[in-house]
């Protein structure tokens, strides 16, 4: 059966609201109560069939045509089925999702992953800043499941993050992975200044370095880890690039030891 498909009928006049479009809620929706069901925008009201033109199909599978900067929200609270945009998404996407796999072909927004706790998404483009971190007065980021961005990523990505996997094969801004509880976060190239900053536990790996190294962190010397070579058997599922960044001798920094300090940050060798 082919999948649920939303057209974007044009680039809307501002930010539409897209967390009703999961499969969850469409289940046993037809075409035209999908079609009125209302998007939250700054200004006017439009419903689905205003902003898309529909086909109905497999509502477990959706695929969004004509995507861009001004469609927020898309995958938040999903718990299944899968979710394709061919373009650009706007900002928190896939919030508080917990299953099901999100695909954008192209960039998204800041704070996209908040409060994930499964599924898996997957970036093609650039993701912004804050990726899986908290919202402002949340307590923690990322709470598990898998991101991999294909391009780069902006400032303070994982931050808070408390479990999980992000993959960046491109570059990161400044503050990756700060105040990291835990969880696992890959850079392939190289990171902004003072990665981990402030992190509490977690593993940060920085496949070409960062610009900068906090001076709290303690230098424990290279090392050709068993645990990071078994590390790159799984990530190589979701990323060959973010493998490779694990099979080769690593230098270790411990810390943020301005923070409980057991956290583990990795650079090249001659870092």
């Amino acid at each position: 059966m082919k999948p649920t498909v939303l057209v974007l009928r044009a680039r809307p006049p501002e930010r539409l609201d897209l967390s009703p479009l999961v499969p969850h809620r469409l289940a046993g929706q037809s075409a035209g109560a999908i079609e009125s069901i209302e998007l939250q925008t700054t200004r006017h009201k439009i419903r689905v069939g205003d902003a898309f033109r529909l086909r109905l199909g497999d509502i477990e599978r959706i695929r969004i045509e004509g995507g861009c900067d001004r469609l927020d929200r898309v995958g938040e609270r999903m718990t299944g089925g899968e979710i394709v945009v061919e373009g650009d998404a706007g900002i928190v996407l896939g919030r508080r999702m917990s299953g099901g796999c999100l695909t954008i072909k192209g960039h998204v927004g800041p704070m996209a992953a908040s409060g994930m706790s499964g599924g898996r998404i997957e970036i093609f483009g650039d993701a912004g800043d804050r990726l899986g971190g908290p919202l402002a007065g949340e307590t923690a980021g990322m709470r598990g499941g898998v991101v991999v961005v294909r391009g780069n990523a902006g400032a303070q990505i994982a931050d808070r993050m408390r479990r999980g996997l992000i993959i960046v094969e491109g570059r990161a801004g400044p503050h990756a992975g700060s105040r990291m509880i835990a969880g696992t976060l890959i850079v392939r190239r190289r990171s902004g200044a003072l990665p981990g900053y402030l992190m509490a536990r977690g593993t940060i790996v920085l496949g070409e370095g960062a610009e900068e190294l906090s001076p709290t962190f303690a230098d424990c010397g290279v090392h050709d880890l068993l645990a990071l070579r078994l590390l790159a058997h799984a990530v190589a599922a979701e990323s060959r690039k973010g493998a490779a960044s694990l099979r080769k001798p690593l230098r270790r920094f411990a810390g943020d030891m301005a923070a409980l300090g057991r956290g583990e940050l990795f650079v090249p060798e001659q870092e």
